[in-house]
């Protein structure tokens, strides 16, 4: 399992544009996001650095 910070979630909504962005990558079996936690999960063989781009291509800022 994989967790990453995320900074600019502030509902549900912004879960779901993570959850959906992040479930695109290949190798992503799971994933899930919290705003109140700023964090996002991501189960699966997954490349750090994709899930990070994914993230902050959906509008996001990430960190590993």
């Amino acid at each position: 399992m994989t967790t990453i910070d995320v900074d600019g979630m502030s509902c549900t909504g912004c879960e779901d544009n993570v959850t959906d962005a992040l479930g695109d990558l290949p190798g992503v079996e799971s994933a899930s996001a919290d705003h109140e936690a700023g964090t996002a999960t991501v189960e699966g063989d997954v490349d750090v650095d994709a899930v990070v781009a994914a993230i902050e291509d959906a509008g996001y800022e990430a960190s590993a």
